[in-house]
């Protein structure tokens, strides 16, 4: 093998290596626990005085927090775009169930009350999943293209809720819950594949 061979190979390699960290830096959402380094030493002295066990599970169950914060938002995603496709920038006023809408006002004036900050402009910003199932329901005939069938979607977000519970109120999933989630978000995939003909 020439020198010339050799020099054009680490050549191609290094610009592979440049074209592959750009791409994993474009997708990198941070450090593994979503701290920032500085944050992350600022907080370290108080997180080691907590209880081992309980920081274990925490690190355990911040995977699943995840996974439900994505999911969560995706589908205040789908609800919004397929909304104001179909009814346009004011569908909130007019497709909302009145319970989903007095809640949310209750949200945001408790929220308003407290004097923190505003945790968003958007009003679905403020539903519980359960209400997003019922914006979702009450509204079928601009999802039933897109959404396998009604009583689908009622079951999944139904068991996704009860599993919701647990991940956000900062309890351990058990491992046979753990496999419900994970059937459950499987499910969630499935209905997104619209109506089997």
């Amino acid at each position: 093998m020439s020198d010339h061979t050799v020099e054009l190979f680490l050549l191609k390699c290094a610009v592979i290596e440049t074209g592959l960290r750009a791409t994993l830096a474009e997708y990198d959402t941070g450090q593994p626990n979503g701290l920032s380094q500085a944050d992350d030493e600022q907080l370290e002295p108080f997180i080691k005085q907590f209880d081992l066990a309980n920081r274990k599970n925490a690190a355990h169950m911040s995977r699943y927090y995840e996974i439900f914060y994505l999911l969560e938002n995706d589908i205040r995603r789908l609800i919004v775009e397929t909304m104001e496709a179909a009814h346009g920038a004011k569908w909130w006023d007019t497709r909302v169930p009145p319970g989903v809408l007095e809640e949310v006002r209750k949200n945001r004036e408790r929220e308003a009350q407290a004097a923190v900050s505003v945790r968003s402009e958007d009003d679905i910003d403020y539903t519980t999943f359960g209400q997003l199932g019922d914006i979702i329901r009450a509204n079928w005939s601009d999802f039933a293209g897109m959404l396998s069938n009604q009583s689908a979607v009622s079951r999944v977000m139904a068991a996704l809720n009860m599993l919701r519970g647990t991940i956000a109120h900062c309890g351990v999933l058990a491992e046979d819950e753990v496999d419900r989630l994970k059937l459950a978000i499987r499910d969630w995939f499935r209905v997104l594949e619209g109506p089997k003909n």
